[in-house]
């Protein structure tokens, strides 16, 4: 489909949001980007992910304790994405540009690919949230169905049951499939693209075959196959569940809006800014384990309205954005507690899947 343009407004939602940010931040004289705290955060999931992994290879504990690390080692790489590869992605993690390309470049290390991710999630997920046809987010067809516009199948009947199991997968199809997919479609999704230029290339197959040689090659050679291949299920069925999970939270639920632009004019309802609030939840936000763990992404409101900021001021600016939501009539939705977005992502599932 073409892309789809957002609705002008005469009085822009977003242009008051930014301002009233804006004046936030001089108020209070702080720096949109990461601080201290984050930067702490970062260091300590780096020493643990580093500790873990020499650990199970070079000094493998018996096997109860060695699955228990595999567990943990799924959830801090779940973590290392959340708090420091996606800040420095989207240039918030740190003032300085070699910081957060450096905080970005972990997503190549942990076997994805910092290049596609950019353009999956940066340029097409925040532009076109929800819209079917352009977020490849919600594009799980035919296994899922996320959306009222895409086909249904007698298997989504029972996606409610079985999405635990896909998500589990999500790590190690990201890695071995996906990425790969996009590099030799040259698309994402329908989208194009952009140019990779040589750089782009040699890190994307260089860190691949990297990658290979640090979670594959080298941990059979000191484990054998067998002991590799259970550690290796464990560790990216974990990783993967939680990322799919806290990403899925944040969008397809039951109170969270698919619009479709005018088949006539092309154009959506509303303005970007109100668009990402109808389209995004948050969950958990009073829960100060979850915001540290998942990188603010329970406050997906607030990133998607300024994913430059960095998500350490997300509470404090979500208050903002609260008032300026009830003051303009426009639904914040959100879920207080993170088993209760789990069952609304549930019942939306059981929803799409009965059609």
């Amino acid at each position: 489909m073409a892309v789809p343009k957002f609705a002008q407004a005469t009085q822009s939602f977003h242009t008051e949001l930014k301002q009233r940010i804006s004046n936030y931040f001089e108020e209070v004289g702080k720096s949109t980007y990461g601080n201290y705290e984050l930067f702490t955060k970062a260091v300590v999931l780096m020493i643990c992910f580093v500790f873990l992994y020499i650990h199970l290879v070079f000094f493998t504990p018996n096997t109860f304790f060695a699955l228990l690390e595999c567990v943990l080692l799924g959830g801090v790489v779940a973590a290392i994405g959340f708090n420091v590869m996606h800040d420095g992605a989207h240039g918030s993690f740190s003032k300085y540009k070699w910081v957060n390309v450096l905080a970005a470049f972990s997503l190549n290390l942990l076997g994805g690919n910092s290049f596609m991710w950019n353009v999956k999630h940066n340029i097409i997920h925040h532009a076109y949230t929800n819209i079917d046809g352009i977020d490849d987010d919600i594009d799980i067809q035919p296994w899922m169905r996320m959306s009222q516009t895409q086909k249904k199948y007698k298997l989504h009947k029972y996606q409610h049951i079985y999405f635990w199991f896909l998500y589990s997968l999500l790590y190690m199809f990201w890695i071995f499939v996906l990425d790969y997919q996009k590099y030799f479609k040259n698309k994402v999704g329908n989208m194009k693209l952009k140019k990779m230029e040589l750089g782009d290339h040699l890190v994307f197959w260089g860190f691949k075959l990297f990658h290979a040689f640090l979670f594959i090659g080298l941990p059979i050679y000191m484990l054998g196959f067998v002991s590799w291949l259970i550690g290796f299920l464990v560790f990216t069925c974990v990783a993967g569940f939680v990322l799919s999970l806290v990403f899925q939270l944040a969008h397809t639920v039951e109170h969270t809006s698919f619009p479709m632009p005018d088949t006539v004019t092309n154009k959506l309802e509303n303005e970007w800014a109100i668009h990402q609030i109808k389209t995004t939840a948050n969950f958990a936000t009073g829960n100060k384990l979850i915001c540290w763990l998942v990188g603010g992404l329970n406050f997906q409101i607030e990133h998607h309205l300024f994913p430059k900021i960095s998500h350490i001021h997300y509470p404090a600016i979500s208050k903002i954005i609260r008032q300026a939501c009830q003051e303009y009539g426009i639904e914040y939705i959100e879920y207080h507690k993170l088993r209760f977005a789990v069952a609304s992502h549930v019942a939306f599932l059981k929803q799409m899947g009965r059609g």
